[in-house]
């Protein structure tokens, strides 16, 4: 289906200065990226599980945006999430804390929105996460009711 279409010398001129335009916006991005993955990290390494399981009172609406708000102000990835959110079950944790914690865990992310914001915009960033954060609540609630279970 591909094979007939020809590429002009004007296209190959656009994709390459499209190429170049891309390569040099993640070079200037890249210190902040670093930055942000040292800071997460830091982050990741200071606040022990203990701390999250101190911290939910076994409220469904209070964990919940507990949950969303920890799992906001700390950072993680979707790998180790799985590990995590079994650990803090396996720690008391309700599962709406849980839930509420690991989605704004993964969607949220307070230490990340000034790069964000100078990559992409600051209203777009505020915006981005203050959207996954309500969500991030609203999931926690629907897994729970869905799954019919309180705690």
């Amino acid at each position: 289906m591909y094979k007939n279409i020809k590429m002009g010398v004007e296209n190959k001129f656009v994709m390459r200065r499209a190429i170049v335009g891309a390569a040099r916006g993640l070079w200037k991005s890249f210190p902040m990226i670093i930055g942000t993955v040292l800071l997460t990290s830091l982050i990741s390494t200071l606040i022990s599980k203990e701390f999250y399981t101190a911290v939910f009172s076994k409220n469904i609406f209070l964990d919940s945006v507990v949950g969303g708000l920890v799992g906001s102000i700390s950072a993680g990835n979707p790998i180790t999430s799985y590990i995590f959110g079994g650990e803090m079950l396996g720690q008391g944790v309700g599962l709406i804390a849980v839930t509420a914690f690991l989605v704004a865990w993964v969607t949220v992310g307070i230490i990340q929105l000034p790069a964000e914001s100078a990559i992409l915009g600051k209203k777009f960033a505020l915006l981005r996460n203050f959207t996954a954060f309500v969500l991030a609540i609203v999931v926690a609630i629907v897994t729970v009711l869905i799954l019919g279970v309180i705690m």
